[in-house]
Formats: structure tokens, sequence, C-alpha cells
């Protein structure tokens, strides 16, 4: 079942971006000759207008098929169709096509997020909640019970609004040995109550003998929730687009580099966890997932999105095409690069595995 579910959110981030080529490559106006779900071989598929939409037996993600992605297919290519191609657009409309992909992805990573900002997400909490009474503590025996919303302590003639857990935290460290008052809030009544915080309280309890709740689900509205959305899908997106840079070039200096990668198999074990803890949390992975995958994609690489970009921004600037051959072995070789570092995380994924060792 984790397997099952692992394919189907991977190839739905990879038809996603997929897609977001074919749209746009179909919007200038350049033949996209085939839209495949999963890889080749095929099984079927059918024609309809001039593209070809097929299912292969590979149930991985998706590709797009345009005509003369390379200039170096323009030989086999009709006169009447040169104009059709992608190679003889102009350099900001062939950008817009590779950027698509990516910029699709990270509005699925966006759309995700704002949706679970209207469910409720966890945010510092602003009141004084008790989460769990210790049995025999001094709440215990005062009367103190789950969910009761303290509101304000007094000692002596000092009266202190609670505020936050960190102020009722210091205040009966303060006062740990002496009589104190605590108001709190339980369904519509306030109530008082007299404890004494305890100097040694038993080991992982307070003097109170009390759990705070640390967080409170706060839900945002519709007309708010894509804004705060946007702010930390962009902030996710930073993240991650600075955590890959620095490995990158720790990588290149010979530097030894901390940062936790997760392979397919990590990925498949992390969506196993996601999915047992709910809907929620499941949507939540695949909108890191999705954003993780944009920033990926546009990474200035052979065999990337963001390694044709670069090529694209030297043929606008320089107002010179890179020689076909050159840019078809670069893109190889990238390609040969990069599963030797999907084999060697996958590796370490199943050392981890063997070893019970934790991803993150």
């Amino acid at each position: 079942m984790t397997i099952i579910l692992f394919i189907t959110i991977l190839s739905l981030l990879i038809l996603i971006h997929e897609f977001g080529h074919f749209i746009v490559a179909k919007k200038n106006g350049i033949l996209v000759e085939e839209f495949g779900l999963g890889l080749p071989p095929r099984i079927f598929g059918v024609k309809i207008g001039e593209t070809f939409y097929s299912l292969n037996i590979l149930p991985i993600g998706g590709f797009v098929k345009v005509l003369g992605e390379e200039e170096a297919e323009k030989a086999s290519i009709p006169k009447k169709l040169i104009s059709r191609t992608f190679y003889s657009k102009r350099p900001l409309v062939k950008a817009g096509v590779v950027i698509a992909g990516v910029a699709c992805n990270f509005l699925l990573g966006w759309m995700l997020i704002s949706y679970l900002f209207t469910k409720g997400v966890p945010v510092p909490s602003t009141r004084v909640v008790v989460e769990k009474v210790e049995k025999n503590s001094p709440a215990a025996l005062a009367g103190l019970k789950e969910g009761d919303k303290l509101i304000e302590l007094k000692s002596g003639n000092s009266s202190e609004k609670l505020n936050s857990n960190e102020k009722l935290i210091k205040l009966t460290d303060k006062f740990a040995g002496a009589e104190i008052a605590i108001t709190f809030k339980r369904g519509a009544l306030d109530k008082t109550l007299m404890l004494t915080p305890r100097k040694n309280p038993p080991k992982g309890e307070g003097p109170l003998g009390i759990v705070l709740k640390p967080y409170e689900i706060k839900k945002y509205s519709i007309t708010q929730a894509p804004f705060y959305g946007l702010y930390h899908s962009t902030r996710i997106t930073g993240t991650v687009a600075k955590e890959l840079l620095s490995t990158a070039f720790k990588f290149l200096t010979l530097q030894k580099t901390k940062t936790d990668v997760a392979g397919p198999v990590g990925i498949a074990i992390l969506t196993r966890e996601a999915a047992r803890s709910g809907l929620d949390p499941l949507l939540q992975l695949i909108a890191i997932l999705s954003l993780n995958l944009a920033v990926i994609n546009i990474f200035p690489f052979p065999a990337l999105d963001g390694g044709r970009l670069v090529m694209i921004v030297y043929e606008g600037v320089t107002k010179r095409k890179i020689n076909p051959n050159i840019e078809r072995r670069l893109n190889i070789a990238g390609f040969a690069i990069l599963l030797s570092l999907i084999l060697v995380v996958t590796i370490s994924d199943l050392i981890k595995v063997a070893t019970k060792t934790a991803f993150f």
C-alpha cells in the first residue's frame, strides 16, 4: 500500500510539472507530439487533434514530447513545421515553456498550504491552558483539571495576569514553597483556588504538576489563507534552495555536508508515516515535496529545467546558439550524474532502514 501511495503521489507531482510545459507550449504554437502518463514502453494511446496521449507501462510520472526540442533534430523535420518547433521560438518563449513546469509545482504547493491554513494550523498558544494534570500534584490536590484556562496568579500583594506559558513557569518557580491563588476559567465560570508550588518536584514535573498546551489551532479565512500560504510557500522554497546551494558548494569544495537527504526509499517511508497521521499531514507532505521538486528542477544543472534555462539565457544575451552536440553531451552527462546521485542516496536510505536510523 505504501509503494502504491508513494508512486501515485510522485506521478501526480511529475504530471503536474509536465502539464505546465504542455499547456505553455500549446499556447505558444509549439507542436506537442505526445503527452504521456507513465514512462514507456507504451500500453496504448489515442490521438486527439495533433497530440498523441499515451498510457505507459512504468507508473512513474509522465512526459511531454515537443517537436524540435533540440536543434539537432532540424534535418528530420519538414520545412512547413519548422515554425512549430521548440528550438525555432524566441528565447523568451522557450524560457516560459521551461519555467512553466516549476511554476506548476510551486502553484500546487501554495494551493495545498493555503487549504491547510483554512483547516487550522498550530500556532504558539496565547492562552495558558492545562493539557494534563499529574496525579498527587499540587494542581491535582487543589482541583485543577484538563482544559482549565489559567487567567491570573496572586501571591500576597502581588498579582500577575497570565498571558503566556513562560510567564506561569517563571512565576511558579519564583513563588515555590509559598501559597498562591490561581484564577482560571472552566467553561463559562471563573474560579479561584489556593495551592503551593513545590520547591523540589519529582523528575519530569514542574512546581504545580501540570502540562500546558504549547500550541493552539488557528483557522484562517479563505481570503486570508492564500496570503499566508504564499508567504510560507516562499519561505519553504527559499529554505530548500539555500540548503541545496549549500550542499552543492560543500560537495564541489570537498567539504563534509551535514544536510540530511532522503531518496525514494526515505520519501516512501515519510509518505507512509504521514498517511498514518491523517489526510492533512499527507497533504502537507505533498505540498513540501512539490515545492522541493520545483527548487530541484530550477537548479542550474544539465538535464534539469534550470540547466536548460541557463542555455536559453546565454542564447538570448549573446544572440548565439549553443552547439547542439555540446548541449546534448552536457545533458547526457548531467543525466548520468543525477542517476548516480539517486543511486547513492537510495543506498544510503537502505542503510538507514537496515540500521533503524532516523531519516531526519
